[in-house]
């Protein structure tokens, strides 16, 4: 008789495991314990809703019988949702890869009961296919192996422990070259594909931070090699198979170099990412193909990944097992459901064929000899066309799978999204969405101190990780940008105290993943990589210099420069996943406070905020300050008045001010000269 544990959970992954016959316990204590008195192995499978192999390994090999009988005989089987632990995650991906496995998802860790791993793979199949043994041939080898050479699997298991107590303890402080940002942003594009865009070959992934470290180089040094590239990656983003024409939103990857074959989970953090990311640049040209996927992008999330006022995580590649069925079309069901609209229009502009290249069936994209946009009236027939789709797919297929749990870093992303494009161009609406999410996440997944990672059906999860601050913090700053409300400010301030105390390493100052009064890993990680989402460290380079620019406090630029210096000696090895410490870098380096100073409500001073936001100056932070409000006397705008009674705004950087600018043309004038920091700078 099966003893699932994990009927119980509130991660729909694990719920997705709740019925198999393996006897499936969550992470815990417990599982450990039963380990120990058993004498049996730990098999912890890791994995996460929208993952297609996580689906099929589920199907041939969990709700097996034969399959789950060996796993209860012979081991202790843990599964971990690893949106919901990334911590858990965090360690074992990079246990797999000390091992000499690339890592990814599902990922099988067979563990003593210390938790030290000691075999490691990714997805089995349930037959000898894919020159992989039967998953039923791995467990029974691992079983006798760990009974039969007990000492040698223990010794090894000790090894790899170590292996990755010293790959975390590594001393990576080191001298900051003051050209580090011109050099690294050339050698970052320098790996960029300059016909597809994007990092060169196969899979394509969006690497937003990347595409962001090659827009501010543009911004600093005006060589337009940096903007071609960006220009390049994100059209193609835009307008191939990667992203959803008839929904909304974008794919988690792509399988080949030309954008064209996604892998069709939509992720919450990648379609945020992106929207800030087309954010910055069109806000710097206006480019209608980037305007429209912003807009349809927040529609799509508005539509469909909606919790109440928070986000969903994330949408199932899968349907029915049938990977990205619900994305498909025939040439026969586009004609039945556009027709009388001009449905060869249609084909013909988003490359509909007979023999479909996807198993007969047509991804839809844009890619080819036609321009963007059409003319007026072909992009507004094709829009009502689109709508058509989208109610035929909507009403006539099983929908995949949503997983509906909140998670506060990736709300912080969106939040951050909605605010930054709401304020950009002037949506209100979308400044409301991301201050009614921002509520939830602060209110109802916090304990009114520190706040949880997770949320579902009203429970909420495991406590926070430095991520959730980082991410919400910058959600905070974003939001007291676009609203000029105090209590912004005041959250951002809150949660980074809440970070200095229970994350900050006190040997460097960087931030560990976990708190320090969290239950205890194998190996608490300490690190600045980004990997799917930007680092917690990376991310929080740039919130502490912003914090520093809005308050004048010292501490918060000690600390930036702390976590800096901490991963300085690695930065020139590991550029490519360091972005977001090299866009926090700049920020520190070339941070720019544009304070406005002027009753927030009259129109001069809206016509001045409207002036800042119609350029695109990532490393800047805006302040309305009303004039009778005092600012610290720490801070270079302090005493700094209204011009002859007008509104008046004042350009600071390196504590320096500009003269009063009191005319918004001016004021968009000045913030069109490239933004380069000063020959030499270093963080101080």
């Amino acid at each position: 008789m099966s003893t699932n544990r994990l009927a119980e959970e509130t991660s729909p992954y694990l719920i997705l495991h709740k019925d198999n016959p393996v006897d499936w316990r969550p992470w815990g204590a417990e599982a450990f314990q039963e380990a120990e008195t058993t004498g049996k192995p730990i098999l912890l499978s890791i994995g996460y809703t929208a993952c297609h192999w996580c689906h099929v390994m589920n199907h041939e090999s969990f709700a097996d019988a034969d399959t789950a009988s060996v796993m209860n005989d012979n081991f202790i089987n843990v599964k971990v949702d690893r949106e919901e632990r990334p911590d858990i995650d965090q360690l074992y991906q990079a246990a797999a890869q000390t091992m000499g496995y690339q890592g990814g998802w599902p990922l099988t860790v067979f563990l003593n009961p210390r938790g030290e791993p000691f075999f490691v793979g990714g997805y089995f199949p349930n037959e000898d296919r894919y020159g992989q043994p039967p998953f039923k041939t791995v467990l029974a080898d691992v079983s006798r192996l760990y009974r039969e050479q007990a000492d040698t699997v223990s010794a090894n298991a000790g090894k790899v422990s170590e292996a990755l107590s010293a790959m975390w303890s590594r001393d990576l402080r080191g001298p900051l070259d003051p050209r580090i940002l011109d050099v690294l942003s050339v050698h970052v594009a320098q790996r960029f594909d300059i016909f597809y865009g994007g990092l060169s070959g196969a899979p394509k992934f969006p690497n937003a931070p990347l595409i962001e470290v090659l827009w501010r180089a543009y911004l600093r040094s005006g060589a337009m090699q940096f903007p071609q590239l960006v220009q390049t990656s994100l059209d193609a983003m835009c307008l191939s198979g990667f992203y959803d024409h008839v929904g909304g939103g974008f794919h988690r990857y792509t399988v080949d170099e030309r954008w064209l074959v996604p892998h069709f989970e939509k992720m919450l953090y990648d379609n945020a990412l992106l929207v800030d990311t087309l954010t910055l640049v069109a806000q710097h040209n206006r480019v209608p193909l980037y305007l429209t996927r912003i807009e349809e992008t927040l529609g799509w999330v508005q539509r469909e990944m909606m919790v109440g006022d928070g986000f969903a995580a994330s949408i199932d590649a899968d349907v029915n097992g049938e990977e990205g069925a619900y994305y498909l079309w025939s040439e026969s069901e586009i004609d039945a459901t556009l027709m009388g609209t001009f449905a060869q229009r249609f084909k013909d502009v988003y490359n509909i064929r007979k023999d479909g290249a996807f198993m007969g069936r047509n991804i839809i994209h844009r890619l080819g000899n036609l321009p963007y946009p059409l003319p007026e009236a072909d992009e507004a027939l094709l829009k009502r066309q689109r709508e058509l789709l989208l109610a035929a797919r909507s009403q006539t297929r099983s929908a995949p799978i949503r997983d509906d749990k909140v998670l506060a870093d990736w709300n912080g992303m969106m939040i951050s999204a909605f605010a930054n494009a709401g304020r950009a161009f002037n949506n209100p609406g979308w400044v409301g969405v991301a201050a009614r999410a921002f509520d939830f996440v602060a209110k109802t997944m916090s304990d009114g101190n520190r706040l949880y990672h997770s949320w579902r059906d009203g429970k909420r999860g495991h406590m926070g990780f430095a991520d959730d601050y980082a991410h919400m913090t910058r959600a905070a700053l974003a939001l007291w940008e676009a609203t000029a409300d105090k209590r912004y400010l005041d959250n951002a301030k809150h949660w980074t105290l809440v970070l200095n105390e229970f994350f900050a390493d006190a040997r460097t100052g960087a931030y560990y993943q976990s708190a320090i009064d969290d239950a205890p890993l194998l190996h608490r990680a300490l690190t600045v990589y980004d990997q799917a989402t930007q680092s917690a460290n990376g991310t929080m380079i740039g919130v502490l210099a912003k914090l520093y620019l809005a308050t004048g406090e010292q501490a918060y630029r000690d600390r930036s420069n702390a976590i800096i210096n901490a991963f300085a000696g690695e930065v020139g090895r590991s550029f490519l996943a360091m972005g977001s410490y090299l866009n926090g870098l700049e920020t520190v380096l070339a941070g720019l406070q544009i304070v406005i100073v002027g009753p927030k409500n009259s129109s001069k001073t809206v016509e001045l905020v409207n002036a800042v936001y119609g350029r695109s100056v990532p490393n800047r932070l805006v302040m309305v300050v009303e004039p009778d409000e005092v600012l610290p006397e720490t801070h270079p705008a302090y005493g700094k008045k209204m011009e002859n009674g007008q509104p008046t705004a004042y350009v600071c950087q390196h504590q320096n001010c500009s003269a009063p600018i009191s005319n918004a043309v001016t004021l968009s004038q000045v913030l069109q000269l490239p933004a380069r920091p000063p020959q030499g700078a270093r963080p101080q």
